[in-house]
């Protein structure tokens, strides 16, 4: 195979954060007649590129195989996360003083999660969204919505539509984009005047810091950093301005920029980010030696957690069909001798089986009429969530456990 370049900067990628060997893809769920057929498998396998700093995947698949018609991810799933975005919505209107007037847009706007707060508060928008059954239910909120890839070459197309922004957001999607530089491009054909785009991401230092390999799928083609983003906007005309660290995702960053010559200025939370990055040398290559073992270190600590079960003869399922969850279990080599089933809120995951593992998919209430000694809380970024919306089974004596950073019971 010929040597894989950078996304973004086409250097050589000649260094591995981690290879985490062969794994189906993380959001394709098995119909229950589809058992008996192993699922396609591709490498998935984290570089880091040494000129820029960007962390990427290879394109094992093609995106349109991914986001599909049948893209099983509601983002309005998690009561946590729709907190989240009403918040953000509550501080923008204000902070870009967003009015009747005003447009706001968001890029992958999946089911209305999100612009349904400013169709509340009389705010026009626009959702952009490549998978169509997503958005469908965002229509059914009042959320008018594109169904398309968000390019250079669509948002020019929106430009000449008379489309002028005064506010753009995206909310984890610039990891799903396999053409990061196209999809910076169409930002910055999309921006007028002063108008700004927020751009959240898990942030690739806590990624590190905390292990959390199982965010890495081949849908996630990029981890970002924000001196690895700063580079890729400022070839492309964007600056930032200021940066807000969250709590979603296991640490997220919320990055604010615009055009090279708008007229905002810097604020405190960049720069502190920036220290930070540097602290932990994110900006040389150093900060990403030592990651793989680390990683190999997890999957032995859930290994004897479960293998320790089986032999106490205490029964293990999960909670949450995720894609991190996918990810870990491959990895791990786990099966349904090990997690007898998965339980998720989403009626689309819902009577499938997870890729790869084949563990069977019930709805919560599985849990309430089988229940588990042991339950495995797979989108660790809620568990606080979870535990609280079960509760009801400590009175069964269940316990909940989540693998990353570490095993180890947490309710």
């Amino acid at each position: 195979m010929s040597e894989p370049k950078c996304r973004h900067c086409k250097a050589p990628l000649t260094r591995t954060l981690v290879d985490l060997g062969m794994s189906p893809l993380a959001n394709s769920y098995v119909k229950p007649e589809d058992a008996g057929t192993a699922c396609a498998a591709y490498p998935l396998h984290a570089r880091v590129c040494d000129r820029c700093f960007l962390v990427q995947v290879e394109d094992a698949v093609p995106a349109d195989a991914i986001f599909n018609d049948q893209y099983a991810y509601f983002s309005s799933f998690s009561e946590s996360w729709l907190k989240h975005c009403s918040e953000y919505v509550q501080a923008m209107i204000p902070r870009l003083g967003l009015n009747t007037g005003s447009l706001v847009v968001e890029i992958a706007s999946n089911d209305g999660y999100l612009l349904q707060y400013f169709v509340q508060e009389g705010i026009p928008v626009l959702g952009i969204e490549p998978t169509a059954n997503t958005a469908a239910e965002a229509e059914k909120k009042g959320v008018s919505t594109r169904v398309e890839f968000f390019t250079q070459a669509f948002a020019r197309q929106l430009r000449e539509e008379g489309v002028a922004p005064d506010l753009v957001s995206s909310a984890n999607v610039l990891a799903h984009v396999p053409d990061i530089n196209d999809f910076v491009a169409g930002i910055a054909e999309i921006l007028t005047g002063d108008a700004v785009w927020t751009v959240e991401f898990p942030h690739l230092l806590n990624l590190i810091e905390k292990v959390q390999f199982d965010t890495i799928y081949h849908e996630h083609y990029t981890y970002l950093s924000l001196v690895a983003l700063e580079r890729i906007l400022a070839a492309h005309g964007l600056r930032v301005f200021d940066v807000e660290e969250l709590p979603t995702h296991g640490g997220s960053l919320r990055v604010f920029s615009c055009l090279e010559g708008a007229s905002h200025q810097p604020c405190p939370g960049r720069d502190a980010v920036r220290e930070k990055e540097t602290r932990a040398k994110l900006d040389r290559p150093e900060g990403y030696e030592g990651f793989g073992p680390r990683v190999e270190a997890l999957r032995k600590s859930f290994l004897d957690y479960l293998s320790d079960a089986k032999v106490n003869g205490r029964t293990v399922a999960a909670y949450g069909a995720a894609a991190k969850g996918n990810t870990l279990l491959n990895y791990c080599g786990v099966g349904t001798a090990d997690i007898s089933y998965c339980v998720d809120r989403n009626p689309a995951k819902q009577g499938t089986l997870l890729p790869g593992t084949h563990i069977p998919v019930f709805a919560v209430d599985k849990l309430r009429s089988s229940p588990p000694d042991d339950l495995v809380i797979l989108p660790w970024n809620i568990r606080d969530e979870v535990v609280s919306q079960l509760s009801d089974l400590r009175e069964k004596n269940v316990r909940f456990v989540i693998a990353v950073p570490d095993t180890r019971v947490v309710g």
